[in-house]
């Protein structure tokens, strides 16, 4: 079974635009194709877990998820990074729903789906839920300082261990290279 890295799409890949629906407000973070590519030579899988309650919230179709992840897949394929998956949760907050982060639905199906080892897993984001959600899976949670990272960070003192990082990173390129040196890749699963 492989490891992988889960990563929150808005904030961490892509520039943080408050329910991004239209594929052309799409912009890769810096360094966001280099950490993809990294973490792949090592051997993850990586994969995309995301909240998208904006259609929950009727702020936009679910086409247009499928739309802007379609583009994310294309910006990053252009620079020659690619995703393994992609998983989100269309659901309002108050729906109580498990495939919504912090809940690891979506790590589970992953994991089912692609034969992975959550154990050997990392989730990174900008939010401690994202942080939270890696935990409850059974793997690592960082926190990048990109999108609402920093107002994030500044918060830990009073969050409980579930929600505190195993490792805060400027970035999802800091991020990877992190992840890499710290699970044990090489071991058999």
């Amino acid at each position: 079974m492989r490891s992988a890295a889960f990563l929150d799409r808005d904030g961490t890949l892509v520039v943080e635009r408050g329910y991004l629906s239209d594929p052309a407000d799409l912009e890769l973070l810096p360094g966001a194709a280099d950490a993809v590519r990294t973490l792949h030579a090592a051997g993850l899988a990586v994969v995309v877990i995301s909240n998208q309650s904006g259609v929950g919230r009727g702020l936009f179709p679910l086409a247009r998820v499928y739309q802007a992840m379609a583009a994310l897949r294309r910006v990053l394929r252009a620079r020659g990074a690619e995703l393994d998956a992609i998983y989100f949760c269309p659901h309002r907050p108050e729906e109580g729903c498990d495939c919504r982060k912090p809940g690891s639905a979506l790590l589970l199906r992953a994991a089912e789906d692609l034969q992975l080892d959550l154990r050997r897993s990392a989730m990174v984001g900008d939010k401690l839920l994202d942080v939270e959600t890696g935990h409850r899976a059974g793997g690592l949670g960082v926190l990048v300082r990109t999108g609402y990272g920093r107002d994030e960070e500044g918060r830990l003192a009073s969050e409980p261990a579930s929600r505190r990082p195993d490792r805060v990173s400027g970035d999802l390129a800091e991020a990877a290279g992190w992840i890499v040196a710290t699970l044990d890749l090489d071991r058999p699963a």
